[in-house]
């Protein structure tokens, strides 16, 4: 009798206590405080429901009074937990107590230290009572940890510390992928001298860099005639984005002259735009130089240029000479295409081919110029000559070549 009694006594109370468990869930589910309230009584040590009910005071009613005293019971209850803790200093930063919000935020980051999202609101609620120090250390952390928001982190830090060297040195990690955001960010705020140091520490790092982000940092570097600059990147990027295939030489200032090499679209690679007036592809059907040309076919009423273009850092007094091989196929219309050399930025012409046209074999055109003092970067492309003409059939260009001769005194 007494074992059964005492199988009657524990069957009660486990009943009891998954009944109150039950009810507590139960109540917690309903948005509304006699709810919330039943429930934070039906299992008072649970932290999990006074939070809930501090939420619904602070966020419903609007009373963060009310709140604080829920969310102090759910931290007496479960002191781990940083969710509990951001909100009450949420709420002592409304109520005016920084004493009880700093408190507050330091326990919050000392029960979860590196949780990104931690460290955001953290860092946020700093800015607000100006603790920059303290809040660019919880930024540090967001940009170590989060794939997603050091683009936001990193432009409140540059706000609150507009100083590339500190934010390097203290805020900023040591990972490529940070610094090529940074250097994006950088870049679209004009800050040259800034970005260029971001860069030098991207190179220091030697750790993979995207191409859209080393393509986009050259063609800025080229909007603000920072043709030294751009190269030097250029230069470097053989090791960082797998690009060492791309870079020019002394024989060949042209980078991927016998088209061999992808398209890359960027850098100093070559660049194409696509219309409907001319198609452009690679053809391993026909070679000269390597194992592929370009193609070119020709089907416009009207057309200046053909879409596809290099740009080439020179040396200013310095003359070149520039050859290229060409095939051309039923080319129908006045004058016809020609190789064009220009000063990207003044648009001085230093040379212009005869017509790419009636060649049925591979035939050299080439030339010799002389670059003037201030030139540094010089644009190549296929121009339709005359300018706005008709032009129809197939051309075909392989072994593009840019070389320095000498040097003017």
């Amino acid at each position: 009798m007494c074992l059964l009694a005492a199988a009657l006594l524990v069957t009660g109370a486990y009943t009891f206590f998954t009944a109150k468990e039950y009810l507590a869930a139960h109540f917690s589910e309903k948005p509304d405080l006699a709810s919330l309230q039943k429930a934070a009584r039906l299992q008072p040590d649970d932290a999990d429901y006074d939070y809930a009910l501090g939420r619904y005071f602070w966020l419903v009613q609007r009373s963060p009074e009310a709140a604080v005293d829920s969310y102090r019971a759910a931290v007496r209850l479960n002191p781990n937990q940083s969710r509990y803790w951001l909100d009450l200093a949420a709420v002592y930063q409304l109520l005016g107590n920084p004493a009880g919000q700093r408190d507050a935020l330091e326990h919050a980051i000392l029960a979860d230290p590196t949780t990104p999202e931690i460290a955001w609101e953290a860092a946020n609620l700093y800015v607000v009572e100006g603790e920059t120090d303290k809040a660019l250390k919880q930024f540090r952390v967001v940009l170590q940890n989060d794939p997603y928001l050091p683009a936001s982190a990193l432009e409140l830090c540059w706000r609150i510390e507009p100083n590339v060297d500190a934010l390097l040195r203290d805020v900023v990690p040591p990972m490529a992928s940070v610094d090529s955001i940074f250097l994006e960010f950088l870049t679209s705020k004009k800050e040259t001298a800034a970005a260029a140091k971001v860069w030098a520490q991207l190179y220091q790092l030697q750790q993979p860099v995207e191409k859209r982000y080393l393509f986009e940092y050259i063609r800025y570097l080229i909007a603000q005639q920072q043709v030294d600059q751009a190269r030097l990147v250029w230069q470097q990027s053989g090791s960082l984005s797998g690009l060492s295939a791309y870079q020019p030489n002394s024989a060949n200032l042209v980078v991927n002259g016998d088209f061999s090499l992808d398209v890359l679209n960027g850098g100093f690679d070559w660049f194409y735009q696509r219309s409907p007036d001319v198609s452009l592809t690679v053809d391993p059907s026909q070679t000269h130089s390597g194992n592929r040309s370009l193609s070119l076919v020709f089907d416009s009423r009207g057309m200046n240029d053909a879409g596809i273009l290099q740009l080439i850092p020179v040396q200013p007094n310095t003359s070149y000479e520039f050859s290229a091989y060409f095939k051309a196929e039923d080319m129908q219309g006045a004058g016809g295409p020609q190789f064009v050399i220009q000063d990207f930025y003044t648009g001085t012409t230093y040379y212009s081919s005869d017509y790419l046209r009636d060649a049925d074999f591979w035939k050299r055109t080439s030339g010799d110029f002389t670059t003037q003092p201030e030139t540094k970067l010089l644009i190549l492309h296929i121009q339709r000559v005359p300018l706005g003409s008709p032009i129809k059939g197939k051309l075909w260009i392989d072994g593009v070549r840019l070389a320095a001769t000498s040097t003017q005194g």
